[in-house]
């Protein structure tokens, strides 16, 4: 299962030493609908490896604009804390496994 980020936890977990990746969604959006359940089915195949999480828009302001969140599906690929790469818009899983290879 996904991971939840909030505004509360996301600082810790980017701290955490392991790669990251975020998908920021909301409920309403309808492409996010489309990346949420790939974004699940990765959570589970790199569990132990990378810490694969949502982000619901409409909750997290401060994760939110602290990343310039302005259209959804955003994906941000986190290395050591920074992001090294990003994914706007719904695509497939092969494009998101292969950003998530460069992680490792």
């Amino acid at each position: 299962m996904a991971f939840e980020f909030t505004d509360a936890n996301y600082k810790e977990v980017l701290a955490g030493g392991q790669p990251v990746v975020i998908d920021f969604w909301a409920p309403w959006c309808g492409p996010c609908k489309m990346v949420g359940p790939i974004i699940e089915e990765l959570a589970q195949e790199y569990d132990g490896k990378i810490v694969i999480g949502k982000c619901n828009v409409d909750e997290c302001d401060d994760l939110t604009s602290e990343y310039g969140i302005r259209n959804i599906p955003t994906v941000l690929f986190f290395k050591d804390g920074a992001v090294v790469d990003k994914q706007v818009g719904a695509v497939g899983k092969p494009n998101f496994e292969e950003k998530m290879q460069r992680l490792l």
